[in-house]
């Protein structure tokens, strides 16, 4: 098949399917069906003396490096960063990087970890925690709450004002820090070397 580009008219080679200038077809073709093979998996147009080079590098199942597993190489990637048991994914709850295989017994145990809502003072599951916190009974109660009564300046009824949720006052609370560090001076005090 001859083709006319410009004022040049080319040739396409039986052997590569690329263009060449008419005057060198004889040259070109037997150059490229002594040189050249076309890959039978890409199409691809290679040296003979490395054909085998090529399909290795390109086209030659890998072997995973985690599972061991042997992947073509076109969805080795995929595999590695999708599919493969082994790649490491952190729990949802802990965010703890573990194995795949490994995270559905993990979030298992650990969904069913209960923490604390502060909003209601009830226990909650973490895996239940989403659903807890979009219908929290305390929101409600705490927005209302607040709207009413600045919470700091609420009392137990007797002129005292109530303790901090964790049940520790304020002034004990200092009064720990203050002794603390009292004893970490004397401490340093009484350990001191003295010069000989």
């Amino acid at each position: 098949m001859e083709t006319a580009t410009g004022e040049e008219i080319t040739i396409v080679c039986n052997h590569c399917d690329r263009d060449i200038p008419a005057p060198n077809i004889d040259l070109h073709r037997v150059h490229c069906a002594r040189n050249l093979e076309k890959c039978k998996i890409c199409g691809d147009m290679v040296p003979k003396k490395h054909a085998e080079e090529h399909f290795l590098n390109a086209h030659a199942p890998i072997a995973c490096s985690m599972c061991k597993e042997t992947i073509e190489r076109e969805v080795f990637d995929s595999h590695k960063g999708e599919i493969c048991p082994k790649r490491i994914v952190t729990c949802e709850f802990c965010e703890f990087p573990l194995p795949a295989v490994d995270l559905a017994e993990h979030q298992e145990v650990c969904g069913n970890r209960t923490e604390l809502c502060y909003q209601c003072n009830s226990y909650v599951r973490l895996r239940k925690r989403y659903n807890h916190e979009t219908k929290c009974p305390g929101t409600v109660l705490n927005n209302v709450e607040s709207s009413r009564i600045p919470r700091a300046a609420e009392g137990d009824g007797n002129g005292r004002r109530r303790r901090d949720g964790n049940g520790v006052s304020h002034k004990k609370l200092f009064f720990t820090i203050a002794i603390t560090g009292i004893a970490v001076l004397i401490g340093s005090m009484f350990f001191q070397k003295k010069p000989e």
